[in-house]
């Protein structure tokens, strides 16, 4: 099966998203590529239930919202969307554009590229003593919130997301801890002071050695450096030890890649012309990964995609509330 666009998106997260509604704005046709079975990209996959306070508008929205909020703004232009799908090849074709090879076998051929894999496929750091418990008390992200209610959690982590998740569990959790290998934390210092305000015990120097229940996780065993193990009530374990990341086969396609994510000029070209990154995957010097500059980036690449397809359109096209 062949899709002929003169767009393909590759990931399907916020800056994706936002990049299909804006080049449909820009009159162009677009599909949207992503290997996760839904839009959203890591908001989904790993957040959805967290709140986001970073996006312009917002004091706060939680990320399914800010999902659903995109995926109907783009809506708007009827994008095509591959989900469930890997990009694996890119072949140019003599100045025309390229084909993209998928995972399954589709072919899509598109003028340009904008590639806005956030930081690529994903996957979770283990906990050491949780091996063989995923999905029996233990999980790596809260899709949904309720499924804790009443449920007594511990939380292993010191970076963001294992903040976001004691705070966010804490009012509807029968009890919450935190757990952490050092004194210091990753997290956002706010954050930190908002758990601690809240009398969320925070166990420092610590480790969770043993978890024990059957068929599910009931209790685990806490170890502090230097004392002896404490056993300690257990329904869920939330193992938030941050991930690791790839590009997959974007990395084989030629660009100039720096720790992980691709290096673009001012207006989000790549080394390859007509390809074009956005978002946390997108790497130029004072760079700073916020949904919020994804954005940004998404317009200002689509306008300059707009003008390479069609050397006679404006950079600038106008802007959108003149429309009407």
């Amino acid at each position: 099966m062949l899709t002929d666009v003169d767009l393909l998106i590759v990931g399907a997260g916020p800056t994706g998203l936002f990049a299909a509604y804006y080049a449909g704005f820009r009159d162009l046709s677009t599909a949207i590529v992503d290997s996760l079975p839904e839009p959203g990209g890591q908001v989904t996959a790993m957040y959805p239930e967290k709140q986001i306070f970073d996006v312009a508008g917002f004091p706060a929205v939680k990320g399914r919202d800010l999902v659903a909020a995109l995926v109907e703004q783009a809506g708007q232009w009827k994008p095509a969307y591959l989900l469930g799908r890997k990009a694996s090849t890119l072949t140019p074709l003599d100045g025309q554009g390229f084909e993209v090879g998928l995972g399954d076998g589709t072919t899509v051929k598109a003028g340009a590229i904008l590639i806005t894999a956030g930081i690529g496929e994903f996957t979770p750091r283990p906990l050491p003593a949780g091996d063989g418990w995923l999905g029996r008390g233990m999980v790596h992200f809260v899709p949904e919130l309720d499924v804790y209610r009443d449920k007594h959690v511990v939380v292993v982590g010191g970076g963001d997301s294992a903040f976001d998740w004691a705070l966010a569990l804490h009012p509807i959790a029968a009890s919450v801890k935190l757990v952490h290998r050092r004194a210091k934390f990753r997290a956002h210092p706010p954050t930190v002071r908002q758990v601690e305000a809240l009398g969320v015990p925070i166990i420092t120097d610590a480790e969770v050695t043993m978890l024990r229940g059957e068929p599910t996780v009931r209790e685990v065993e806490i170890t502090v450096k230097g004392q002896e193990p404490a056993i300690h009530p257990a329904d869920v374990v939330v193992a938030a030890l941050g991930f690791t990341a790839d590009l997959g086969p974007i990395e084989s396609w030629g660009l100039k890649l720096s720790h992980r994510a691709i290096d673009v000029d001012s207006t989000g070209k790549t080394a390859i012309d007509r390809v074009y990154a956005a978002g946390d995957v997108a790497n130029y010097p004072g760079k700073v990964k916020l949904i919020a500059t994804g954005f940004g980036e998404a317009a200002t690449a689509v306008n300059n995609i707009a003008v390479a397809l069609n050397p006679e359109a404006h950079l600038f096209p106008g802007h959108s509330s003149n429309e009407g």
